[in-house]
């Protein structure tokens, strides 16, 4: 990017401002550390220059926002034209409970629907069963029958809320139960928008409520999004999640790694149905970890991009449609809930990851409660 005299003149200059300005400052007062890093360890220099990106080449790296390989965001007028969508997770209680929420949320200016479901709904239970009790509408809205998603989605106008649903072993079913309740508002399966997680592969890795064996947990999976690709064309089938991996324990570049795979594994598995890459490839979404790490975060938002329309072009060739790494960050549970004063502390903190994310070009974002549900209850003072 830069002619090389221009780079063999800062070369000088920056030798000669370690030798005086920089030695001058340590002398007087030395840095605080040895060695400084980012949250996932990785090494910061001191000081970047254009030396640091000497090789790099402009077109094949970064590019233009809205054009391969997207490192610099799907749309090419970012967030001037359309704000990011906006959900609050909520679920808790009963499906009339969770509507009267989904309804306030709404009212307030919410542009989607993000539905918490509680932990005997993601694992298969219904509520009166012997291994749901002590769990009813803990961390989410309990729902065991198509009833129970009728009530939840009642007087919601389903053609005109997108509703993002995490749910993964169960998803097809939940799923069912969602356009079967539309279908009684008259709301046809073309119409509807949304996403389900549906990634049971991080759910072996991360989070473990996983009900099935992998190979019949897949088969599920690429039915849903062979279904998706025929008849609900506006949803995203699966919304493959480095949220789950991160607060496992993994580093940023761990997160993108396994996330990536997977999303790459989910793409084989369609093609192996014999269905077209570009049919069910854009409806695949991604769901990242937001954390406290401003600047290592917007490098692992850009390099997502980058990396899955490298590959989607290469070996599992895909046209444009399919490059396009449609993403949802997430703020961190465990960096926000653990050790929190209270909740102005919590607040600051929440705020600031919306940070990353809008400034790394994303186009959706989902707050969550104060205290991760599933860690701690919440604190209502």
């Amino acid at each position: 990017m830069y002619d090389k005299k221009t780079l063999a003149d800062l070369k000088t200059s920056l030798s000669q401002w370690e030798q005086t300005s920089l030695k001058k400052a340590l002398d007087q007062l030395p840095e605080r550390a040895d060695e400084f890093i980012t949250t996932s360890s990785e090494p910061i220099n001191r000081l970047y220059t254009p030396l640091d990106v000497a090789d790099m080449d402009y077109a094949s790296s970064l590019g233009l926002p809205g054009e391969y390989p997207y490192t610099r965001g799907v749309h090419p007028t970012l967030h001037r034209s359309k704000l990011w969508t906006m959900r609050m997770f909520a679920g808790f209680g009963t499906a009339e409970e969770t509507n009267q929420r989904f309804k306030y949320l709404l009212e307030q200016g919410q542009t989607g629907l993000s539905i918490a479901f509680d932990l005997a709904t993601l694992m298969g239970y219904d509520t009166d069963q012997p291994e749901a009790l002590g769990e009813f509408g803990k961390c989410g809205v309990a729902v065991s029958s198509l009833k129970d998603m009728e009530i939840l989605l009642d007087g919601i106008p389903l053609d005109k809320v997108s509703s993002s649903m995490t749910i993964n072993s169960p998803a097809a079913i939940i799923w069912a139960m969602y356009i079967a309740a539309a279908e009684k508002q008259g709301v046809r399966s073309d119409q509807l928008r949304g996403t389900i997680q549906n990634d049971i592969l991080k759910e072996f890795i991360a989070q473990k409520e996983f009900i099935f064996p992998p190979e019949p947990s897949m088969r599920l999976v690429v039915d849903t999004m062979e279904f998706g690709a025929k008849h609900v064309p506006q949803w995203n089938t699966i919304s493959i999640s480095g949220y789950h991996i991160r607060e496992a324990g993994s580093t940023a570049a761990q997160e993108l790694a396994f996330t990536l795979a997977d999303g790459m594994e989910y793409v084989r598995w369609g093609m192996a149905r014999g269905m077209d890459v570009d049919e069910f490839a854009p409806r695949l979404s991604f769901f990242f970890n937001a954390h406290n790490d401003f600047f290592e975060e917007i490098a692992k938002y850009r390099a997502a991009r980058r990396i899955w329309a490298r590959e989607m072009r290469g070996d599992l060739q895909g046209e444009e449609s399919a490059l396009v790494a449609d993403a949802l960050p997430h703020p961190d549970g465990w960096g926000l809930a653990h050790g929190a004063a209270d909740r102005r502390t919590t607040s600051s903190a929440w705020r600031f990851r919306h940070l990353p994310p809008s400034s790394a070009g994303r186009n959706r974002f989902t707050p969550i409660p104060w205290m991760k549900p599933s860690r701690f209850l919440p604190n209502m003072r």
